[in-house]
């Protein structure tokens, strides 16, 4: 009637063995022993999983207690830097860091912008800009060099533009 105790000494040596074997994925993955054979997901995929089902009727995403993303500012702000390479995208802490970019035909300057999103609200003021600029000079090394107040501000714009353009088109007509 009562299972012996070998029974019970058997179930639990397994689950001590299925404990085990699922802790040391994470070493194998630490030590960079796993399979790696799949690729990872892209900033949108990823934003798309972070947003999915979080928006609601303000377009907020509120993954934890204290912090909200406005997910139209988020999306539009993405959009925006699309053509340069993205090094840092977290849709919790509203931040992304885009890699040092040369335009076509101005190899002799590049840019780099972070950006940050502060509020939760669609507001003129949820989305901060900063803009950096470099130039090559005669002995081949890239040197600071200044970015006129006003890209940082129409880059902010572009990005209130487009936010609200997704706005309206999620709306449903009436």
């Amino acid at each position: 009637m009562f299972p012996s105790r070998v029974t019970i000494f058997g179930r639990v040596a397994v689950l001590g063995v299925l404990a085990l074997a699922i802790s040391g994925c994470s070493w194998i993955d630490r030590l960079g022993l796993g399979g790696g054979d799949e690729p990872p997901p892209s900033q949108f995929q990823a934003q798309r999983a972070n947003t999915s089902g979080l928006a609601g009727m303000s377009g907020a995403v509120n993954p934890a207690a204290g912090s909200a993303v406005n997910a139209f500012l988020w999306r539009a702000a993405l959009d925006t830097v699309a053509f340069m390479p993205v090094t840092q995208a977290d849709p919790y802490g509203g931040v992304i860091i885009t890699d040092w970019f040369s335009p076509p035909g101005a190899g002799n300057e590049r840019f780099k912008v972070n950006l940050f999103i502060v509020d939760a609200a669609l507001r003129a003021d949820g989305v901060r800009a900063s803009v950096f600029r470099q130039v090559l000079d005669q002995t081949g090394s890239w040197r600071d060099a200044p970015v006129a107040q006003e890209t940082q501000v129409q880059l902010e714009d572009t990005i209130l533009t487009r936010a609200r353009q997704l706005r309206i088109q999620s709306t449903p007509p009436n």
